[in-house]
């Protein structure tokens, strides 16, 4: 049977996710939710399903609902899904939230705690890990294939001249890629970043970042919203005693090159995956089997625990450039 599905905040990303949601044979789409009225008009005439302009309104409906995605957007792309997310969870409902889980911390946590306190499975839209090149990637790991893993370099970048706060560059965009990089090598324990404002801007548009993970593994993040455009918007490269891949544009072309042979193995569009819009469909569907074969909340994958951790890194990465200091990561969730 399939999972009745709300979807809360009709925006882009909010109707990519009841597209996903409708292409799905796991799942049917029964509501859209948003506080903006035009906007849920719109995405339930398109859809054929009822709209609603607040979360009780919508649970106060005679309406089966199964499970939310959460595409609010808000003050760095995180401020407004504290409330709606609460609301859903003390309701009972399963929730897939968009990164971040939000620009507050506290507010991450108070999330994270809800869901535990009802056993509920909470999951984030960290995408990135649930591309084919990623998935394949992570069986080398498994298998030793690179032997012991030594260091990891990530770059994401993208053209965003848009201006909110000074960390809106850190906050909106890095929870993917720290997330990749904590799939690949752990937990991270310290780090040490330095940014700068490109031309005319007013927020910290570029950064480096460099990591130290519980593993022993040693990383490095490069981020900007001034770049991309013809020469690429992301790539992991992760080394190790036996050899090397590479992740080119989350999900085009996965390389490997071991380090005693020039047998280099490349990988174009694995899975039919042609780009980086197709990943919210192999992520919502995850989420979906996930739901379908009942797995345990704290064993939900990229569950909101490991956006929090993200969140949580970045915080550290601000305190450090604020305090010129190396500075060690908490992750009291």
């Amino acid at each position: 049977m399939a999972i009745k599905v709300a979807v809360v905040g009709m925006g882009g990303i909010g109707n990519n996710h009841a597209d996903c949601y409708t292409a799905d044979d796991l799942a049917e789409v029964v509501a859209v939710c948003d506080i903006i009225k035009e906007r849920a008009d719109a995405a339930a005439e398109r859809l054929g399903v009822p709209a609603f302009y607040s979360i009780q309104e919508l649970l106060n409906a005679d309406i089966q609902i199964d499970a939310a995605s959460m595409c609010t957007a808000g003050t760095e792309n995180g401020g407004d899904h504290f409330e709606p997310t609460m609301e859903l969870l003390e309701a009972g409902i399963p929730t897939l939230g968009e990164k971040p889980i939000s620009n507050n911390v506290d507010h991450g946590r108070q999330m994270v705690a809800k869901a535990k306190e009802k056993n509920l499975p909470y999951a984030i839209d960290l995408n990135h890990r649930f591309t084919p090149a990623a998935l394949r990637a992570k069986e080398w790991v498994n298998e030793g294939r690179l032997g012991k893993l030594h260091l990891i370099n990530m770059r994401m970048w993208i053209n965003n001249p848009n201006e909110s706060s000074p960390w809106f560059h850190l906050r909106a965009l890095h929870p993917h890629s720290i997330d990749v990089m904590r799939y690949f090598c752990g937990n991270v324990t310290s780090v040490q970043m330095f940014c700068m404002k490109g031309e005319g801007r007013e927020i910290w548009s570029n950064a480096h970042v460099n990591m130290m993970f519980d593993t022993g593994i040693i990383g490095h993040l490069t981020g900007s919203y001034d770049a991309g455009g013809s020469y690429g918007l992301e790539q992991c490269d992760i080394v190790g005693s036996e050899g090397r891949f590479v992740i080119d544009e989350a999900c085009e072309v996965l390389t490997y090159y071991p380090r005693n042979s020039q047998q280099v193995e490349v990988y174009h569009y694995l899975g039919g995956m042609m780009g980086f819009g197709d990943t919210f469909a192999s992520r919502i569907h995850a989420w979906l089997e996930d739901l379908t074969n009942g797995v345990a909340a704290e064993d939900i994958n990229a569950k909101a625990e490991d956006a929090l951790k993200a969140q949580l890194t970045i915080e550290a990465a601000i305190k450090s450039w604020e305090t010129k200091s190396v500075v060690d990561v908490e992750y009291d969730v």
